[in-house]
């Protein structure tokens, strides 16, 4: 459907309410500022934390399990040591006996080196347990002040959340009494200027936080709303200060209702 014809001045005065709406969204995030993610960075962290701790745990049913094997072989090596010198009782020669000598020795070795793997694996779980603790109390810590942290966004969001996104609908419904081509180019000035101010007031003979004078000729043209004149320097869309005053004497009204 058509967009009804409008002035000028109706434009200009709907692009800078259109501002101000944005403007108001605009403060209120950054009063959460980079809550939101630093809350998101705590959340990847814990997470992090935890799956490490996981890990870890598992390591050490992996360990306790390698030293229950050994153990277990420690406990054949025995068996056979003395099933080896109960044979060696009824041997018929040098030759069988040295045989089975050589088999206890064997049997020997593997005991001693079974025991020196549970040593390691002994050592390996204290330091596992270390890692565990250090791991637990710095999870502890980054849970609590993620805690904190959430306290404090979701104590910001049920102040802002609402008045938020009513300011959301508005300036998406203020948008549609606006030519496209303007809400393109508004949007266009808005992501290249800071602040996100796209359209401003004169203040003090120059453009609303710019301190390049406009000339007094142009000033004249502004004060006319007879065309849509744009800063020169910073490209944003300039308005006079009777108008900036009247608009937001209505936009606090409208805030004040939200």
């Amino acid at each position: 459907m058509a967009k009804k014809e409008v002035t000028v001045e109706q434009k200009l005065r709907a692009l800078y309410d259109l501002q101000l709406i944005d403007s108001r969204v605009d403060e209120i995030r950054n009063v959460r500022g980079e809550l939101p993610l630093e809350v998101e960075d705590l959340e990847d962290e814990v997470a992090g934390l935890n799956k490490r701790l996981e890990k870890l745990n598992a390591d050490l049913e992996t360990i306790d399990d390698s030293i229950k094997n050994k153990k277990n072989l420690i406990e054949e090596a025995k068996a056979l040591i003395k099933k080896y010198g109960e044979q060696q009782k009824n041997v018929r020669n040098n030759r069988e006996y040295n045989s089975l000598s050589k088999e206890v020795e064997f049997q020997e070795l593997e005991i001693q080196l079974a025991e020196k793997h549970i040593k390691e694996h002994k050592a390996q779980i204290i330091q596992k347990n270390e890692i565990i603790g250090q791991t637990k109390e710095k999870l502890s810590e980054r849970n609590d002040h993620l805690t904190h942290k959430k306290g404090e966004l979701d104590a910001i969001l049920a102040e802002t959340e609402k008045e938020e996104q009513a300011l959301i609908s508005k300036s998406e419904a203020y948008q549609k009494d606006i030519e496209d081509r303007l809400v393109a180019a508004y949007k266009r000035i808005r992501e290249n200027v800071k602040n996100g101010l796209a359209v401003v007031p004169i203040e003090r003979g120059a453009s609303g936080g710019s301190f390049f004078t406009i000339p007094p000729q142009v000033q004249m043209e502004i004060a006319s709303r007879k065309k849509i004149i744009t800063d020169e320097h910073s490209g944003r869309i300039l308005v006079d200060q009777e108008l900036a005053k009247e608009e937001k004497e209505k936009m606090q009204t409208l805030f004040s209702k939200l």
